[in-house]
C-alpha cells in the first residue's frame, strides 16, 4: 500500500528538503487554488484532493464549475508536474454534511439548497445520499468529457454499505468499469468512528477487484484493513503535532509541531515501516 502524507504545507512539494524525497504527498486544492504566480516544479509525486469536504461544509455545494476545476488541475499538472491523480468534485454523504448544523464543534451549511429542499420542508437521508451520489458520478463523467487527458479518479460515495453498492451501480450504468480503473476513491470514511463498518465496505469492494484509495483513513483503520487498499492518506500527524510537546530537536519558531516536517516524517516512517502483517494498532498513534 502506498501511504501518502497529507499536508496543508503545499511548499513541501517543491521544498529542497531531501528528507521529503521519496514521500508521496497528498495536497488539497484549497492549498493551491489562490496562488497567482507560477508554481515551481514539484520534487516529489503527489495526488490532489478536491477540497470537497470544506467546500460543502462551508457553502453547502460547489462554487467552482467543472470547467474551472479542470483548468486548475491542468495548471497544477503542467506547472508542478508529478501529479499521480486528481479527485473529482465529489459530494460527501455524512449526515451532518447533508443536514447541516454543528458536529464535533464545526458548523455545516447543509446541502438543502443544492438539492432543491426549501427551508422547513421534510428532508430524507436516503434520498439525499442518492442525490449526492448522482452529483458525484455526473461530475466525474463531466470532468472526463472536458479533460480526458487529466488523471481523474472515480470516487465511491455513500453512508451505509448498500449506498456504496448503489453508487458502484451508477458508475456501471454510466459505462464506467471501476475494476479497470487504476484507483477508485472511497469517500465519506475519514470522520467515522466505526472502523468495523468501514472494514465491511472495504472488504466488499476489494473483493470485487477494485483498487481502493482510502481518503483520510483513521490510522486505526489502516491497522485493520490497510492491506486491502492500494493507497491511503492521512493528516493525523498534524493533530498529534499540535497536541504533543514540540520535539526537542526542532528549532522552528512555532510552539508546536503541527506544521513540522520532522514530526510528519517521523510519524509517516513509523507507519510505512510497520510489519506487513498489519493489525498492530500501537504503531499508528500520532
Amino acid at each position: 500500500m502506498k501511504f501518502m502524507l497529507g499536508t496543508h504545507m503545499a511548499n513541501w512539494l517543491w521544498d529542497d528538503d531531501v528528507r521529503l524525497d521519496g514521500v508521496t504527498l497528498f495536497i488539497s486544492r484549497n492549498r493551491l487554488a489562490k496562488r497567482v504566480s507560477a508554481f515551481p516544479a514539484a520534487r516529489r509525486d503527489w495526488a490532489l484532493d478536491s477540497g470537497g469536504f470544506t467546500e460543502l461544509k462551508d457553502h453547502g455545494g460547489w462554487r467552482t464549475s467543472p470547467e474551472e476545476y479542470a483548468a486548475e488541475v491542468r495548471r497544477y499538472r503542467e506547472q508542478l508536474g508529478r501529479l499521480l491523480w486528481a479527485a473529482p468534485q465529489d459530494w460527501m454523504c455524512e449526515p451532518w454534511v447533508i443536514f447541516g448544523g454543528v458536529h464535533n464543534g464545526q458548523r455545516f451549511a447543509g446541502t438543502q439548497e443544492a438539492r432543491g429542499i426549501n427551508p422547513g420542508k421534510p428532508d430524507d437521508l436516503e434520498a439525499a445520499v442518492r442525490m449526492h451520489q448522482e452529483f458525484t458520478v455526473q461530475n466525474y463523467l463531466e470532468l472526463q468529457r472536458i479533460a480526458p487527458d487529466l488523471p481523474w479518479i472515480p470516487v465511491l460515495q455513500g453512508w451505509a454499505l448498500e449506498d456504496y453498492e448503489r453508487c458502484a451501480q451508477m458508475y456501471a450504468d454510466a459505462g464506467v468499469d471501476l475494476a479497470a480503473a487504476p484507483v477508485v476513491g472511497l469517500g465519506s470514511v475519514c470522520r467515522r468512528q466505526a472502523t468495523e463498518e468501514i472494514a465491511r465496505i472495504v472488504d466488499t469492494f476489494h473483493g470485487r477487484g477494485l483498487r481502493l484509495h482510502g481518503f483520510g483513513v483513521k490510522t486505526d483503520g489502516l491497522a485493520d484493513y490497510g492491506d486491502q487498499l492500494v493507497s491511503a492518506d492521512s493528516m493525523a500527524w498534524s493533530v498529534g503535532g499540535r497536541r504533543n510537546p514540540r520535539l526537542p530537536e526542532c528549532t522552528h519558531r512555532a510552539k508546536n509541531c503541527a506544521n513540522c516536517a520532522t514530526y510528519a516524517l517521523r510519524w509517516h516512517q513509523r507507519i510505512v515501516n510497520a510489519p506487513p502483517t498489519w493489525r498492530q494498532h500501537h504503531l499508528f498513534a500520532a
